[in-house]
């Protein structure tokens, strides 16, 4: 072969590998921040809270549909006319280098009516004025609220009763700023399921949480005075 040919050899393989090496796609990280965990819905300022209610900066990288998953749960639950029906988990924030019966996880259901202003409480357990009802403690939250949807047939006339539960929080102590940031994470969670259901007014949830929420009083104390 030529000086010329040996040239032309040598530009086109390194033409194939400049163009191999430029269309390889760099290792997908097995570990996301929190904007990233459960399919995005902390996306927008609520990374560092989300941080502190898992106990960690970064998470295993989870596949989606959870929440396509969960809502169709939920349209099951409710058109089967009971007055409880399980619903399913939403995601888990594997924090990097925890053991999975540490993570935080966040999931709904439909609840009974009775379950609202339930005349008991789990110790250090504060209710707020947040959809139907607000609770929340050192390492868990809930939100009771209703939904209104073209998505659940007969809904106007009986709306939608949907629980949303954040278990295995990280305990930072039971200051009230930990807990608003409990029920801050499960805020987030909630509006998103009522978005994807398509539930009217966002099923009563702001669009932020207020950090100077109404509390409500403590049912529990009240109902032993009572008896």
């Amino acid at each position: 072969m030529n000086r010329n040919g040996k040239t032309l050899v040598a530009g086109l393989v390194a033409a194939l590998c400049a163009t191999a090496c430029a269309s390889d796609p760099e290792p997908q990280s097995p570990y996301v921040k929190a904007a990233e965990v459960c399919e995005g819905v902390f996306a927008g300022g609520l990374e560092k809270t989300v941080e502190a209610v898992a106990g960690a900066p970064s998470f295993e990288r989870r596949a989606g549909g959870g929440m396509d998953r969960l809502i169709e749960n939920i349209e099951k639950g409710y058109a089967s006319g009971r007055n409880w029906a399980p619903g399913g988990e939403l995601c888990e924030l594997d924090a990097k280098g925890s053991g999975s019966r540490e993570d935080t996880a966040l999931a709904f259901h439909i609840y009974a009516p009775h379950d609202v202003n339930y005349p008991g409480s789990t110790e250090g357990e504060r209710r707020f004025s947040l959809g139907k009802e607000a609770l929340a403690n050192t390492r868990s939250a809930g939100i009771y609220f209703e939904c209104v949807s073209p998505r659940l047939d007969g809904s106007k006339n009986r709306p939608a009763r949907i629980y949303g539960g954040l278990s295995n929080a990280h305990d930072r102590g039971d200051a009230l700023e930990n807990l608003m940031n409990n029920l801050a994470v499960l805020h987030s969670a909630a509006l998103a399921v009522a978005e994807k259901l398509e539930c009217e007014n966002d099923a009563g949830l702001p669009e932020e949480l207020d950090q100077g929420l109404q509390e409500l009083p403590p049912l529990g104390r009240r109902a032993e005075s009572d008896s």
